[in-house]
Formats: C-alpha cells, sequence, structure tokens
C-alpha cells in the first residue's frame, strides 16, 4: 500500500490538496496487480471550491526480463482509468483513460536509475475520441545516510493532439526505511517550463507491506 498527501500550486492562483493511494498485489514474483486510486480531491479556484473522490485506475505490471551485469531489469504495464470522479463538480471528465508503459531500472556504482515511458489515450469530456500523448521518466536514488535515502527525478509529456503544450517538471525527494515494511518519504515536484500545469507540488507518503497472503495460506 503506498497513501499519500499532496498540496499543489498552481501557475494562475489555483490550489489543490488531494489524497491519493496505490495498493499492488503480487500475484507472482513477475506479474503484479494495481489498483490507483484518488481518494479525495480539493480544489480550490478563486472564490470557489470542489471537494469530492477522484478517478480510480486498475491496471497490472508484468516484469519480462530480470537485471543482469549489463541488462536492466524491464516491464511493461497497462492501466484502466475508470471516470468515478464527479463531472458536475468538474473533478472529472465522465470518459474513461488508458496508459501504456515501458520500465526499466538498472543499478550503477551504488546508484539506483529508473526510466520508464508511457502513452496515454484520455477520453475528450466533450466529444468522442481520444486525446493523446507521450511521458518520458528518468529517476536515480542513492542512499545517504543509513535508512535515509535521497531520489531525484526529471519528467516531461509531450504535447497533446488538442495542441495543449509539452512541458517538463523535476522531483526531489528524501526516503526514510524506518523497518523493512514501512517507509515514508517526502518531497517537492517543481516545474522546468513555463508550460507545465502546476508550478509547484508538495508531497509526503507512505509505504506499508500490508501481508504475505501466500505465506499466511500456507501456514494454514
Amino acid at each position: 500500500m503506498e497513501y499519500g498527501y499532496n498540496h499543489v500550486q498552481g501557475l494562475t492562483g489555483e490550489r489543490d490538496n488531494n489524497l491519493i493511494g496505490l495498493f499492488k498485489f503480487a500475484a507472482t514474483c513477475n506479474f503484479e496487480i494495481r489498483w490507483d486510486t484518488d481518494t479525495l480531491l480539493h480544489q480550490a479556484i478563486g472564490g470557489s471550491t470542489k471537494t469530492g473522490f477522484g478517478d480510480n485506475s486498475l491496471g497490472f505490471q508484468y516484469r519480462f526480463v530480470h537485471q543482469k551485469k549489463f541488462v536492466p531489469t524491464m516491464a511493461i504495464s497497462y492501466s484502466l482509468t475508470f471516470p468515478s470522479a464527479s463531472v458536475r463538480k468538474g473533478l472529472g471528465t465522465g470518459k474513461y483513460d488508458h496508459q501504456i508503459r515501458f520500465l526499466a531500472s538498472k543499478d550503477i556504482l551504488g546508484v539506483h536509475f529508473d526510466f520508464n515511458t508511457a502513452y496515454f489515450f484520455l477520453g475528450r469530456p466533450s466529444s468522442g475520441g481520444t486525446d493523446q500523448n507521450a511521458e518520458m521518466n528518468l529517476a536515480f536514488s542513492h542512499p545517504i545516510y543509513k535508512k535515509l535515502q535521497f531520489t531525484g527525478e526529471f519528467y516531461g509529456d509531450t504535447h497533446f493532439n488538442t495542441g495543449a503544450p509539452a512541458f517538463a517538471d523535476g522531483l526531489w525527494a528524501l526516503t526514510y526505511t524506518v523497518t523493512p515494511r514501512l517507509v515514508i518519504d517526502s518531497g517537492i515536484d517543481h516545474a522546468l517550463t513555463s508550460t507545465a500545469p502546476f508550478h509547484r507540488t508538495y508531497f509526503v507518503g507512505v509505504t506499508y507491506s500490508i501481508a504475505d497472503i501466500y505465506r499466511a495460506m500456507h501456514r494454514r
């Protein structure tokens, strides 16, 4: 389980405060089922506010190559977003979205690198069809002291086929491993280009391994 809170500062003065989660279940060693949920959204634009549940996504991730000396770990993932957010409140589009992603990770000289690229098919709220764009991410992490770790990430999106501009962002975070099952993190996501949809995002989160279901079943 991964759960987090973020505070978003928009380019035109809007403020968002969101509670978001991710539940992952390893069905096999290489196949993972994933459920993303925007549990609570609170948006403040001008003098008006909107509060409610967000969308939910269900998907999977499959690792088809394990890391070797000169080969990174590689995986693919897919997710389908269900329009559970209120369209009347303006918290969602009421359309289904699709995401296809390729992921690769490798440990090099004590630094862990993650690269992934995704393609999105987003349902148009006012008409049929989809808007499409791609995203690329490069993240790196390294231990600082004992259980404390530093993470940095650069990512960017191409323009939407509706004409929305491309943008780039950077992220910096600290991660602390309380126990092997409990990890907390906090950081900042900052726009690198003036075309980014948000100016700055502050976040704090927790990752917790709930249970080893297979081991519990085996004990029975």
